[in-house]
């Protein structure tokens, strides 16, 4: 579904957005016409991978407003492929369960804070919030940066994840899965660097976030 170059500039598109998207957007980032990008939207929604629908992208209402127009977002349900099939997902939430009733919290976060750590390696604490949404990335959080447009310097700005990659775990143990994550992120980028993890819940995304450390005196 996503092999043609085309059909997954517009997904990578419309998923990063976090929000509806036009077709005729869509067709200007992506750099086709419209009639094609409405043609490829048309079937990652057919595949479940978006979800349309239809709004006036004026923000008026009544007569002479228009009429209204396709959009699309990123479908909530999240698809995964394995050949041959494999269930992951039934052993972490096992392991999940029985780590939650035998109070392991504090043990899983020491080990999730290890393979932050070794996933560093032997570099430097990360650099700051290009560098650190950089790796996020790499980990497929998708972060965006919040705020980028209403101030004017990075300190005041706050870098929030669309994707959770630990999702499905984290709506059945909160609390266990959560802290787990924030753990990583703190070995990850480190204690003493110009960035810091913390938790910072909101719906629909990442349960971290990640600012300038509070110490940075940059």
């Amino acid at each position: 579904m996503l092999q043609d170059p085309v059909r997954r500039r517009l997904y990578e598109y419309v998923a990063a957005q976090g929000r509806e998207v036009g077709r005729n957007e869509a067709a200007e980032a992506a750099g086709v016409t419209r009639t094609l990008a409405a043609h490829h939207l048309d079937k990652l929604a057919e595949a479940g991978l978006l979800e349309s629908g239809s709004r006036r992208l004026t923000g008026r209402s009544g007569p002479g407003a228009g009429r209204p127009a396709k959009v699309y977002v990123r479908a909530r349900a999240e698809r995964s492929v394995s050949l041959p099939a494999r269930d992951y997902r039934t052993a972490a939430e096992l392991l999940a369960e029985a780590a939650e009733q035998a109070g392991l919290d504090a043990g899983l976060c020491a080990a999730a804070h290890r393979r932050g750590e070794a996933l560093r390696g032997s570099a430097a604490p990360c650099g700051g919030l290009d560098e650190a949404m950089e790796m996020l990335a790499a980990r497929g959080y998708e972060p965006y940066l919040e705020g980028a447009e209403e101030t004017a310097g990075l300190e005041a700005r706050v870098v929030r994840m669309r994707n959770c990659p630990f999702h499905v775990i984290a709506e059945r143990f909160p609390p266990l899965v959560c802290g787990m994550n924030l753990a990583l992120l703190q070995g990850l980028f480190g204690t003493d660097g110009p960035v810091r993890a913390r938790m910072d819940a909101r719906r629909g995304e990442c349960c971290v976030v990640v600012e300038p450390s509070k110490n940075n005196g940059d």
